[in-house]
C-alpha cells in the first residue's frame, strides 16, 4: 500500500478521475490546500484531456514517474475536510473485488452533485418563530397592521416554529416577516432539512412495539448477542413470519445506543411502503436513498447519513454506498432478489458488499429471506452465518402450499383454465381478493401468421417481439426496438396473424370479459410508469373491497395484501428449463415469494399453480415440501457439479456488432489465458469461448468466457492478469468487454 500519511504539502497529489483507465494520474497541488491539509479523499477539481473533472485524491507522495514538466496543477480544491474514510475504503475494495476503475467507482457511488462540484454542506430551511417579547405581545397587535397581527396569531399556535415555506403558502409576505422581526417579535433560524425542529423530542418510539412469539424473540437475542462485533445472520423466515418486527426492534436497540442503521431493500417499489412503517415506529430523521429521488433530495439524504443526523437510512442497491457516522447494524431484506447485482457497468452485489461492510465496521449483519440464495444458505448451513429459522407466521394459518394444475390437453381462455376461473369466481363471491401473477408484460409474447407461419421477430435481437395493446406496438425487450401492429402479414399478406401465448394485458383484459362487476388492476413495468402509481393502486387494494390483481413480479416482492386469499399462476414453466445453471433456483424463489402473498391475514390462502410439466420431479418437490427440501436437492447438485457455492466464478463478455471481431478477441483472450494459467500452475477453468445464450443482442454480436476456481484468490489472481491483459491488446478497442466478478446470470 502507498504512504497516504505524508505531510500536508506533499509535491504530488496520485488522483483518481472518473474513467474506464485503472490508475491513478498525478498532479502537482494547487495554492489552496484543504484545512486539514492535503489527505485521500479530498475532492479536486482538474483538467483532464480537453475538459475539466472532478477527481478524488488517493495519495500523497513526493515522487512521480511522470516528468516535472508534464505534471499539470489542480485546478481547484473542493472540499475542506475529506470525504468520509468507510466509504472511501468501501470503494477501494469494490474497485479491487469487482476489477473496476477505482475511478469510475468512486464516481458511481457518489451523489451526482458531488460529481459536479457542489459542496458537501448541510441543506437546511428557514423556520420562523415568535420571540419571547412576541409571545409577550396581545392578540390583535400591531393593531395598525392587521396581517402582521394575522401572522403573530399564526406563529403563536405553532411554538415550535413554521418553516418559511409554509408561512408563504398563507399569503404572507417577506416584508410581513422582515417588520415583525426588525420589531423583536419573531426570528429566524436555519435548520437541516433532516432532523428539524419538526421532530418531537420526547423519547424516539412513536408507537409501541409488537410482541414477539417464542421463535421471534429467540432470533432477536441471538443478534442482541453481539451488537459491537461482526455478527453475519440469515433470518430464514416464511412470508409473514414477522421480519420486518425483529428488523424494527433490532434497530431500535441499535438507534438507543446513539448509532445508525442501513437497510437495504430490493425494489424501489417497496420504498413507500417500508418507509411508512418505519416512520410511523420511529420519532427519528429516517431518510431514503434510490434512483426515484432528484439529485438535490440524494445529495441531502447523503450528507444527513455522513454527519450522522439520519439514524436510519433505507435504500435500494446503490445505498450500499451511504456513509455512516456511527454505524451499528446493516439490513438487507429479501437477501436472495436478483436486484441487489448490479448488471452493468459496475457490477457489483449490494449484498455481498454488505458483508464486507458489517465485517470491517466490526456490526451485525442481518439477511432476510423467505427463500434464501443457495450462497447464503450454505454459509448459515457450515456455520459461517448464524442460521434464524422463523417456521410460523404471525397469524395462525400455516402458508399456503402449492397446488399444481395440469393443464395438459385443457381450453385456456387467456391463459385460465376452467377450474381455475371456478376457483376465482369462488373466491370473489366470498368478498375476497385475487391475485393472478404472469411474469410477462403486453399482451402476448408474440405475433404468427397461421398461413405461412411467419414470427414477428426482433430485427436487432436474436428474440421475438412481444405485442402490446396499449398503444397497439411490437416491442423487443431487450432492445427496446418498437414497430406499428401489422394488419396483415408481411411475408405472405395473408390477414390471419395472430398473437401467441398470453402476457399481463391479455390477462387483464380476459379477467375484465369474464368478471365485469369487478375491478381488475394490472401492475407492471407499463402500468406503474407514472411516479406513485403504484402505490395508489396499493392502497386502492388494501381498501379490501373485492378485485382482481394482475401483474408481473413486482407483484411478489415482499407486498402486504392482507385480503389476497387465492393466488394463481399461470405460467409456472417459463423459468424452470432455461439454460443458466441458476434458473431453477430463481424460478422456486420467485414461485413461494408469489405464493406468500396469499393468506397474510385472518382468512387462510390458496395457491394454484397452472403447468405443463406436474409431474416434473423438481416442481412436486416445491410444492410437496417446500423451498428448503428443494434448496439442499439443489446444494448436493451443485456440490457435484462443482458449481458456486462451492466454486467461484468470473465471466468475461465480449461484444461487437461484427461476429469475427468479437470471436477474434475472445479466442485470443482465451489463449492467451489459458498459456498464463499452465505458465503460473494456477488451477483456474477457461471455458469459452461460446456464443452467449442470445448471442445477437442490440444488433451487436455477444461471447462468452468462463473462469471457475475452487478458491477466491485463485480465481482474482487470473481475473487481474486477464484485465490487464485486455487493457494493452489493441484488438481490444475495435470491441466491447467487461468482467463480471461472482456473475448471477450467464446471459
Amino acid at each position: 500500500m502507498p504512504d497516504t500519511t505524508l505531510p500536508s504539502r506533499p509535491r504530488i497529489l496520485g488522483i483518481a478521475i472518473p474513467s474506464p483507465l485503472r490508475r491513478l494520474f498525478d498532479y502537482r497541488p494547487g495554492s489552496d490546500c484543504p484545512e486539514q491539509g492535503w489527505q485521500p479523499g479530498v475532492r479536486v477539481r482538474v483538467s483532464f484531456g480537453n475538459r475539466q473533472v472532478v477527481g478524488i485524491v488517493i495519495e500523497c507522495r513526493n515522487q512521480s514517474d511522470v516528468p516535472d514538466n508534464k505534471l499539470k496543477t489542480i485546478d481547484a480544491c473542493l472540499d475542506t475536510h475529506p470525504l468520509p474514510a468507510d466509504w472511501l475504503w468501501l470503494c477501494q475494495f469494490t474497485a479491487r473485488y469487482y476489477q473496476h476503475a477505482l475511478g469510475d467507482t468512486l464516481h458511481h457511488a457518489l451523489p451526482a452533485r458531488l460529481r459536479q462540484g457542489q459542496a458537501l454542506e448541510t441543506q437546511t430551511r428557514e423556520y420562523w418563530r415568535l420571540t419571547s417579547q412576541g409571545h409577550q405581545t396581545p392578540s390583535g397587535e400591531p393593531a395598525r397592521a392587521p396581517r402582521q397581527a394575522a401572522l403573530l396569531e399564526m406563529l403563536r399556535q405553532h411554538p415550535s416554529g413554521l418553516v418559511k415555506q409554509a408561512i408563504m403558502a398563507q399569503s404572507f409576505t417577506q416584508p410581513q416577516l422582515n417588520a415583525l422581526a426588525s420589531k423583536g417579535l419573531i426570528a429566524a433560524s436555519q435548520h437541516p432539512l433532516t432532523g428539524s425542529p419538526e421532530q418531537a423530542d420526547n423519547g424516539f418510539l412513536a408507537e409501541p412495539t409488537l410482541p414477539l412469539n417464542r421463535e421471534q424473540s429467540s432470533a432477536l437475542a441471538t443478534v442482541h448477542e453481539q451488537l459491537d462485533a461482526f455478527n453475519p445472520c440469515l433470518l430464514h423466515g416464511v412470508t409473514g413470519s414477522g421480519k420486518t418486527e425483529i428488523y424494527l426492534q433490532l434497530i431500535e436497540a441499535i438507534v438507543s445506543r446513539g448509532r445508525q442503521a442501513l437497510v437495504l431493500i430490493p425494489e424501489i417499489s417497496l420504498t413507500p411502503q417500508t418507509l411508512s412503517r418505519f416512520r410511523r415506529r420511529f420519532r427519528l430523521p429516517v431518510v431514503a436513498l434510490h434512483s426515484g429521488l432528484s439529485d438535490n433530495e440524494r445529495l441531502d439524504a447523503w450528507e444527513s447519513a455522513a454527519s450522522g443526523r439520519a439514524r436510519i437510512v433505507i435504500g435500494t442497491r446503490s445505498a450500499i454506498f451511504t456513509p455512516l457516522k456511527r454505524p451499528g447494524v446493516i439490513i438487507v431484506d429479501e437477501e436472495h432478489d436478483s436486484s441487489f447485482k448490479q448488471q452493468d457497468g459496475l457490477r457489483y452485489h449490494a449484498r455481498d458488499l454488505a458483508v464486507v461492510r458489517a465485517q470491517h465496521a466490526e456490526i451485525p449483519l442481518v439477511m432476510g429471506s423467505a427463500t434464501p440464495s443457495l450462497e447464503s444458505l450454505q454459509r448459515a448451513l457450515s456455520g459461517h452465518y448464524r442460521h434464524l429459522r422463523l417456521t410460523q407466521r404471525a397469524t395462525r394459518h400455516a402458508p399456503a402450499k402449492l397446488e399444481l394444475v395440469d393443464i395438459r390437453g385443457r381450453v385456456r381462455h387467456g391463459g385460465l383454465t376452467p377450474p381455475v376461473q371456478k376457483q376465482i369466481a369462488a373466491t370473489i363471491a366470498a368478498g375476497h381478493q385475487v391475485l393472478v401473477f404472469i411474469n410477462r408484460r403486453g399482451f402476448s409474447p408474440t405475433l404468427s401468421c397461421h398461413t405461412c407461419g411467419w414470427i414477428a421477430d426482433c430485427e436487432h435481437c436474436d428474440a421475438r417481439m412481444t405485442l402490446h395493446r396499449q398503444p397497439p406496438l411490437l416491442v423487443c425487450h431487450h432492445c427496446d426496438h418498437r414497430r406499428p401492429q401489422p394488419a396483415t402479414c408481411p411475408n405472405c399478406g395473408s390477414g390471419d396473424v395472430r398473437p401467441q401465448g398470453t402476457g399481463t394485458e391479455r390477462s387483464e383484459e380476459t379477467l375484465a370479459e369474464l368478471f365485469p362487476d369487478t375491478p381488475v388492476h394490472r401492475i407492471d413495468r407499463d402500468s406503474t410508469r407514472r411516479r406513485d402509481s403504484l402505490e395508489q393502486i396499493l392502497n386502492e387494494v388494501r381498501r379490501g373491497e373485492p378485485c382482481l390483481l394482475v401483474g408481473t413480479q413486482m407483484l411478489a416482492k415482499g407486498h402486504h395484501l392482507p385480503h389476497v386469499t387465492l393466488v394463481v399462476v399461470l405460467n409456472a414453466d417459463a423459468g424452470l428449463y432455461a439454460s443458466d445453471f441458476r434458473a431453477l433456483e430463481h424460478s422456486a424463489q420467485l414461485l413461494e415469494q408469489v405464493a406468500g402473498r396469499a393468506g397474510r391475514a385472518e382468512l387462510p390462502g390458496r395457491v394454484l399453480v397452472q403447468t405443463l410439466h406436474a409431474d416434473d420431479p423438481n416442481l412436486r418437490l416445491l410444492a410437496n415440501e417446500g423451498y428448503n427440501a428443494l434448496a439442499e436437492q439443489l446444494l448436493e447438485e451443485r456440490r457435484s457439479a462443482a458449481l458456486p457455492p462451492f466454486r467461484f466464478l468470473a465471466l468475461l463478455r465480449v461484444e461487437s456488432p461484427r461476429e469475427d471481431q468479437a470471436s477474434e478477441l475472445a479466442e485470443a483472450a482465451a489463449g492467451a489465458l489459458r498459456q498464463q494459467l499452465q505458465h503460473r500452475e494456477l488451477p483456474v477453468d477457461c471455458l469459452g469461448p461460446v456464443p452467449a445464450p442470445m448471442e445477437r443482442r442490440q444488433g451487436r454480436y455477444h461471447l462468452q468466457l468462463l473462469l471457475s476456481a475452487a478458491k477466491r484468490s485463485q480465481l482474482h489472481e487470473a481475473s487481474a492478469w486477464l484485465v490487464t491483459w485486455l487493457e494493452a491488446e489493441p484488438r481490444a478497442r475495435r470491441a466491447r468487454w467487461s468482467l463480471d466478478i461472482d456473475p448471477q446470470t450467464l446471459s
